[in-house]
C-alpha cells in the first residue's frame, strides 16, 4: 500500500484548516445572534404574566413615563462613517458614548395598548419583531478619554454630554418606585441593535420603573472572531467600568445592577476584578457605599470556572450586593466552548462538577448563589443558550429578583441538603404566584388581576360594523376577541380557548364580552 508523506508545511496547514473548522463548528453553536441581526422576535411572556391575570402596567402610559422616549445606551462601538442604521460598527472606538435609542414593535403600526396586550399573550399566534429605528447620541463620557486620545477631538467642554445624558436618567428616576439602574451586557456575535432590543423587552416586562442601560461592547458578528473578541472584553471592561463610577458619582440611583449573558460576563467579571483592586483596602460596605453596585446577575457565563475561583479568593464578591450566576447541563454552547478550551465553563457548574471546597464556599457565602436553570420550560430551545429569554421561568425568577430584592427561596426556589444549588421546583409556578402576591398584593386587586375563563364555542362571523369573528360558547355567550389568530377565522369552526375578560376595553359592536386570547385550538 503506497503512503503520501506530508511535507511539515503541508502538515502545518492540514492542523491549521482542522483547527479553524474546530472553531467555527465550536463557536458557532455560541451565536447569539439571529438571521437578521437588526430584528429582535418579542420574548415569550414570563411566567409571572403568562397565566393573564396578572397586569403589571396598571395605568402606564408608556409615553408619558419615559421621559427620553427610548432605550437608554451606553457603546465603546466605532460610530458608523453615515448617519442612520447600522448606527455603530463592529469595530472597536475605544471612548465610551452614550445616548438613547428609540425602538418599534412591528413597523411602529402598534398603539402602546395594543403593544401591552400583545406581550402579555400567553401563546401568541405570529412573531412580533422589535427593532431599532434611530439613535440620538449625548455624546462622549469624558472620563473616557485617554493620552491616546487626539486633543482636537475632545469639545470645549467635554462633561456636557455626561451632564445630559445623568439628567435623563434622574428624569426618569424621579418618577419611578425604584431608583435603581440595570445595565445588559450582551454576549457574542451581535451587532449593536441586539442588546438595545433585549434591553428594550426586560425593561418592559419590569413595568419601566427604573432606569435601564444596553452596554453594547464591539463584538464582531463572525464566527472566527471569537478569539479576538475575548481580548475585546478585556478592553470594553475599562469602559464599563468607567460608566459604573460615573452612574455612582453622577445621578441619582440607589443602586446599580449588572446582568451579563455569555461572553458578556466576561466584561462584567474583568470590569467587578478592576473595582477589586482599586477598592482592595476598603471594606464592602465603603466600597458599596461608593459604587452603589448592587445585584449582578450571569446567565450562560463562558467564563473558566477555576480563574473565577481565583476571581473570588483575591476579593471579587467584595464589591457587589450579591452575585447570581445561572447554569445549565443543557448549555450547547457551553459544553462546544468547554470541548474547545479543555476548561469547565462558570454556566455549566453542576452537582457532579462541585468540590467540596465549591459546596463549602456556597454553604459559607450566602451572597454568592447558584441556580440551575437545567430542564425548566424553553431552557433547551434553540442550542439551549439563550434560556433566560426563551424559558418563561427563567427571565420570571430573574425579574422577581430584580424588582423586589426577593432570595431564591422567597423567589419560590428550593434547594437539597448537602447541595446548595437553587433549583425550580416542579411547581413552581404556584410559588412564583404566592410569592408576587406576598412582595405586591396590588397586582391583585381589581385593574390589575384580569378575570379568565375557559371556554367551548363556535367561531361566527357577524356582518356588522365590517365584519368581525366572535366565539358564541356552548351556554349561550358571546365573547368579541382581540386577537384571534388568522388560521381560526374560519365562520362555524369549534374551538376551547382559555380567554381573558377586558372590563377596561369597550366596543361599537356590543356583541358581548371582549376577551383576549390566550390559548386556542380546534375541536
Amino acid at each position: 500500500m503506497n503512503c503520501i508523506r506530508l511535507r511539515p508545511a503541508d502538515r502545518r496547514n492540514r492542523w491549521r484548516r482542522l483547527f479553524l473548522l474546530v472553531i467555527a463548528v465550536a463557536v458557532g453553536l455560541t451565536a447569539c445572534a439571529r438571521k437578521n441581526p437588526y430584528v429582535v422576535d418579542l420574548m415569550p411572556a414570563p411566567d409571572l404574566y403568562m397565566d393573564g391575570k396578572i397586569d403589571p402596567f396598571g395605568a402606564i402610559d408608556g409615553e408619558i413615563q419615559v421621559p427620553y422616549r427610548g432605550m437608554l445606551y451606553a457603546t465603546d462601538r466605532k460610530p458608523a462613517p453615515e448617519p442612520g442604521p447600522p448606527f455603530y460598527l463592529n469595530d472597536r472606538g475605544f471612548e465610551l458614548r452614550f445616548g438613547v435609542a428609540k425602538v418599534e414593535l412591528g413597523e411602529g403600526q402598534y398603539t402602546w395598548e395594543e403593544a401591552r396586550r400583545i406581550s402579555l399573550l400567553k401563546n401568541r399566534a405570529e412573531s412580533y419583531p422589535l427593532k431599532m429605528t434611530a439613535v440620538e447620541e449625548a455624546g462622549i463620557l469624558d472620563r473616557s478619554f485617554s493620552i491616546f486620545t487626539d486633543p482636537e477631538r475632545v469639545p470645549e467642554d467635554p462633561k456636557a454630554p455626561g451632564r445630559l445624558f445623568a439628567d435623563w436618567i434622574d428624569a426618569k428616576l424621579s418618577v419611578s418606585k425604584k431608583k435603581d439602574i440595570t445595565i445588559y451586557v450582551h454576549g457574542y456575535k451581535v451587532v449593536f441593535a441586539n442588546p438595545v432590543l433585549v434591553a428594550t423587552e426586560l425593561w418592559h416586562y419590569l413595568a419601566y420603573d427604573g432606569v435601564f442601560i444596553a452596554y453594547a461592547w464591539p463584538s464582531t458578528p463572525k464566527t472566527l472572531a471569537y478569539a479576538a473578541d475575548l481580548e475585546t472584553t478585556v478592553l470594553s471592561a475599562s469602559n464599563l467600568r468607567n460608566l459604573l463610577e460615573f452612574l455612582a458619582e453622577e445621578t441619582d440611583a440607589e443602586r446599580i445592577h449588572l446582568l451579563g449573558y455569555s461572553a458578556g460576563t466576561r466584561v462584567v467579571l474583568n470590569t467587578l476584578f478592576q473595582l477589586t483592586l482599586i477598592h482592595q483596602d476598603d471594606s464592602p460596605e465603603e466600597i458599596r457605599q461608593k459604587r452603589k453596585l448592587g445585584r449582578v446577575i450571569l446567565v450562560g457565563s463562558d467564563y473558566d470556572r477555576q480563574l473565577f475561583g481565583a476571581l473570588v479568593a483575591d476579593g471579587l464578591l467584595k464589591v457587589p450586593e450579591s452575585m447570581t450566576i445561572y447554569v445549565s447541563r443543557q448549555d450547547k454552547a457551553l459544553n462546544a466552548s468547554r470541548w474547545l478550551f479543555r476548561r469547565d465553563r462558570l454556566g455549566q457548574i453542576d452537582e457532579a462538577g462541585m468540590s467540596p471546597a465549591a459546596l463549602r464556599l456556597l454553604e459559607e457565602t450566602p451572597k454568592l448563589v447558584f441556580v440551575d436553570a437545567s430542564g425548566v420550560e424553553g431552557s433547551t430551545e434553540g442550542n439551549g443558550h439563550a434560556y433566560f429569554r426563551k424559558s418563561p421561568w427563567a427571565s420570571s425568577d430573574i425579574l422577581m429578583a430584580l424588582m423586589y430584592d426577593l432570595e431564591p427561596g422567597q423567589r419560590g426556589l428550593i434547594t437539597k441538603p448537602g447541595h446548595p444549588v437553587w433549583t425550580f421546583p416542579e411547581d413552581y409556578a404556584e410559588r412564583l404566584r404566592a410569592a408576587l402576591k406576598a412582595a405586591n398584593p396590588e397586582l391583585f386587586q381589581d385593574g390589575h388581576e384580569k378575570d379568565t375563563l375557559e371556554i367551548r364555542g363556535t367561531v361566527v362571523f357577524r356582518d356588522l360594523e365590517g365584519g368581525f369573528f366572535a366565539i358564541e360558547s356552548e351556554d349561550g355567550k358571546t365573547y368579541e376577541p382581540l386577537d384571534l389568530p388568522e388560521a381560526f377565522q374560519k365562520d362555524g369552526l369549534k374551538v376551547m380557548a382559555t380567554v381573558r375578560v377586558r372590563k377596561d376595553v369597550g366596543s361599537i359592536r356590543m356583541a358581548g364580552d371582549i376577551v383576549d386570547i390566550l390559548e386556542i385550538t380546534a375541536r
